[in-house]
Parts: C-alpha cells; structure tokens; sequence
C-alpha cells in the first residue's frame, strides 16, 4: 500500500512539472508567483471622456459667461457657479447649456469649500462688490474665491480674470496700451485695479511656486498661471442705447467729447475662453475691438439705426445735472485702447471688428 501510495504521488508530481512545463512553451502560463499574478491583471482601461476632459469653472455667470458655455462645446467640462437655489430657473438654465452647476455665493466665504479641486481652469467674471468708501482698494469677493482655490489639494492650472479698461483712468484722449499704469479716479476703478493686484500677487507667490500635472502629458510639469483681460463697453442686439436714446438723453459737444472703446459680448466671450490656452502668463491684455470713435457719434450711429432722433449735444456743465453720476463718471474718461497685443499675441480675428460692422447687420435693407 505504501508503495502504491509512493508512486502514486510521485505520479502526481510528474504530471504538474510536465503540465507546466508544457505551459511555459507555450507562453500560456508562468510559475504561480508575484510576476504571474502581474502579468494576469487586465490592462487598464481608460477613464470615461467626462473625466478626461479639462474642467472650466465659469464664476460670475451672466451674459458674457452663457455666451463662453454656448461657444466651447465638449472642450471643456464645464462647472458654473450659481447662488440659486438648485430648483431655480437660472438652474434649470444652465444644465440645458450642458454646464453642471456648484451652488455657492462668491458673499459667502463659507459656501466656496465647495470649491476646491474642482476645476483645472477658471474664468473669473464676477465684478467686485459694492463695498464700503473704506474697502475702495480690495475685492473681497476675489480674495475669498482664491483663497478658496488655494485651500484645495489642486490649483487651477489657468484662470483668466475679466477685469476693466477702466483701471487706466482718465488719459485724455491718448492711444493706451498694457504698459500704462493703471491711475484709476472712480471706485470702481479703484477695485478693479485691486482685483488685479491680487490676483498677481497670488499667482505668483502661491501658484508659480506649485506644479500640476499636465493630464496630456504627465511626465511634464507646467506652472498654474493667470492671465488678465481689460474690458471696455460691452455691446449686443440686446446691449444698446436704444432706450436712453427713447428717453432723450443727451451727449457731450463734439469739442467737449470724450473717446469710447467697445466690445462685442460674442468676440468677448471667445476670446475669454481662447486666453486659457494661449495668453502668457500674467498677462494683461485690452479686450477691445478696433473702433475709434467718441461716446456721441456712438450714440449717433445706433440712433441711425434705429431710426430715432439724435441726442442732444450740450456742454460739460451743462450735461452734469441731466445724465446719471455712473453715465457721467464714464463721460469724464477719455482713452483709446490699442489692442495690438490682443490680436497678435492670441491671435484673435474678431468677428466684429468695429460697432459699424455690427450695426450694418440690423440695418433693414431698402424695399
């Protein structure tokens, strides 16, 4: 019996060492070992395109950003912040704009925890609050969304911050680059000139001295940086004078005039969302289109259109008392943006490259 046990087993063993051995020849199997078991694991699979995609954090969503959600398509996940209630229709808007929206109020220090690690990139739109004559200089709706940001395990890689011309203040007429510096007289200059002061200081103590990783390429390391955009007027079909023209209000004389700067919101959209990819960082950059006329030829070519009277010119004294002190505060500013930078650097091809070519599109042909 012993005997019988004995081959029997060795039997056994002859087997296995044949079996496995005839695996090893053909590659079907290896040693039940830590390098089998590595070689058995299925290879990864990919992440779903939803979670291959760079995410965009819109802050501030009013016209100008739905404008940026309709433009971008499936480039970008888009993420929009909203202090609506889930159930509003401001909600309900900007899911069918294919956005998924954060409750959060930039007011709220608090709510934005939400925010952290949640975009790779961010368009800051919002404008500063109305704050006391004592916080002229601080946007404390920008200072609690970065620290916000900074919180978080992961920094935005680029965020482009929507800003104002008026931060250069009253040049009387010159041509203005980016070079200028910013002397802004109004309150709200004053904020908005803040606003990008911290939003510098910020990208460069805190995220020029952080790396993320590139999800296109993660061998490489790239710096998170911050770009900046001037805005002046920005116009639409839906964004004229129309009714301060219906309501009579006046203009300055031409000698008294002031020069304007404009902006389409369509082409202000577009270049919003191109900045994130080809803007340098820490660059500030006029926003304007290549119009070069005053305030009251404005108001002159959309009263043509529109075929209503043209306002009244008076003089500086004398417009004081009839006009708002926002609308005089902008009567008082006279520059002319030069947006070289803007079309060369980003390479930008407006498709309005002046109001006139605008307004050429709502004039009624002749019968």
């Amino acid at each position: 019996m012993a005997v019988c046990a004995k081959r029997g087993i060795n039997g056994i063993k002859r087997y296995l060492m044949r079996h496995v051995e005839s695996c090893k020849n053909q590659n079907l199997a290896k040693p039940y070992n830590g390098e089998m078991q590595k070689d058995m694991q299925l290879p990864p699979r990919a992440l779903p395109r939803r979670f291959r995609q760079p995410r965009l954090l819109l802050a501030g969503c009013g016209d100008v950003a739905a404008r940026i959600a309709a433009q971008v398509g499936t480039r970008y996940r888009l993420l929009a912040l909203l202090r609506h209630e889930p159930d509003s229709v401001a909600w309900q808007t900007w899911r069918s704009l294919g956005a998924t929206p954060i409750a959060a109020d930039l007011d709220q220090p608090r709510s934005l925890k939400r925010l952290r690690g949640l975009a790779t990139h961010v368009i800051y739109l919002a404008p500063p609050a109305d704050s006391k004559p004592t916080e002229f200089y601080t946007d404390a709706r920008l200072n609690g969304f970065l620290a916000a940001l900074q919180s978080g395990g992961s920094l935005p890689r680029r965020l482009v911050y929507i800003g104002t011309s008026g931060v250069y203040g009253d040049c009387q007429g010159a041509l203005v680059r980016e070079s200028r510096p910013c002397q802004p007289k109004t309150a709200r200059g004053q904020r908005r000139a803040a606003a990008e002061a911290t939003l510098r200081r910020w990208a460069r103590t805190r995220i020029g001295a952080a790396r993320t990783t590139d999800l296109a390429n993660p061998a490489r390391k790239t710096a998170n940086a911050g770009s900046i955009l001037r805005v002046p007027g920005i116009y639409a079909g839906d964004r004229l004078p129309v009714e301060r023209l219906r309501a009579g209000t006046p203009a300055l004389r031409t000698e008294e005039d002031t020069w304007t700067n404009h902006i389409h919101a369509d082409d202000l959209a577009r270049i919003s969302w191109l900045s994130l990819s080809r803007s340098r960082s820490l660059r500030a950059y006029n926003a304007s289109d290549s119009s070069t006329l005053k305030m009251g030829d404005w108001f002159d070519a959309v009263a043509d259109t529109y075929g209503l009277p043209k306002p009244e010119r008076l003089a500086r004294n004398d417009l004081k008392d009839r006009v708002s002190p926002m609308l005089y505060s902008f009567m008082s500013e006279s520059r002319r943006l030069d947006n070289q930078r803007l079309l060369k650097e980003l390479r930008i091809k407006l498709r309005y490259p002046t109001v006139h070519d605008f307004l050429a599109t709502l004039k009624v042909p002749p019968c």
